[in-house]
Order: structure tokens, then sequence, then C-alpha cells
């Protein structure tokens, strides 16, 4: 893919709290969507819970930074269609910036960066970008929009695959 600027390794840990859907919990995966749900990807079922802890790892093909990474929870249904629990969209942007700074030799655990919660973002909380042996990661907790309560906790790291672009 000759516009391919890098690869995006989403690790989507745990929903926090989450929506109830089937009679007293809920049955949730998360759909990983970018470019108006060109690329979709999906984290496993969890049954009967509130709090699933996915632990999955996702890779995205990265073509435009400008472009959110959407995530949407649904409650698996065997007999009807599943359930949407909410969503909420990624930023990568300050991420990428982070990136373009190329740091080298950082201690582990120095933070680089900072985002804030805001009303143009879903983060739930502060999300640092961190240096981590050699690599830049940023963990973050999105809060879940059009449903009553719930956040998602997930850890986005580059991967730059020989041949891609990059983004500096």
């Amino acid at each position: 893919m000759e516009n391919l600027l890098g690869l995006l390794r989403l690790r989507v840990r745990r929903g926090i709290n989450l929506a109830v859907r089937d009679t007293r919990s809920s049955d949730p995966y998360v759909v990983v969507s970018r470019h108006h749900g060109w690329t979709k990807l999906k984290t496993r079922v969890i049954n009967d819970t509130c709090n699933p802890e996915w632990n999955d790892e996702l890779t995205l093909s990265i073509t435009d930074i400008n472009v959110p990474i959407n995530l949407a929870v649904y409650d698996s249904d065997t007999f009807t269609a599943d359930d949407k629990m909410g969503e909420a969209e990624i930023d990568i942007r300050p991420y990428v910036e982070c990136l373009r700074m190329g740091l080298e030799n950082l201690p582990t655990g120095t933070v680089i960066t900072r985002v804030l919660p805001s009303r143009t973002n879903c983060l739930a909380d502060e999300s640092c970008c961190v240096w981590d042996n050699g690599r830049i990661l940023q963990d973050m907790f999105p809060r879940l929009r059009k449903v009553e309560c719930g956040e998602i906790e997930v850890q986005i790291e580059w991967i730059n695959p020989p041949g891609c672009k990059g983004v500096f």
C-alpha cells in the first residue's frame, strides 16, 4: 500500500462500568473502525459482565493521521441483533506529534505530553504519552457516548514496518 504511513497497535484492555443490555449484565465486545467503516476489527466477546477484561491487540493500517479511530461497544445476542452499548473516538494526532519529536534514550516512564479531557475528545481522564523502553505508548480511557455509562481502557503504539512512509 503506497500511502501507508505505518501501523497502529491498539490494545483494548478492558471495559469499565459498561451499560447493562441483558437482564442483569451484558456480553460485550468492541468494534474498531476507521475511514467510515472501511476497516473493521473486533475483540472477543466476554460473557456476562459489565467490566470485561479483553486484553486484545488489534493492528490498524494508518494512511491519514487526521482520521479518528472509532470504537463501538456492543452486547452480543444470540437470537436478535446485537445491542449497541456506546461509542467513542480516539484522536491519534497528539500521539503522532510525540513521534515526530524524534526522541531517543529517555528514561522509561518519562511523560512526553499530557492530553486533557475536553469537549472535543472522549477522554474521561488525562492521557499521557510515555516513553517505555525505546517506544512511545499512550494509555487512555475514552468515555462512551450515546449511552448512560461506560469507559474503555486502551493503549496505542506506533509500528514502522519497512517500506512505509512514516510520520516524520
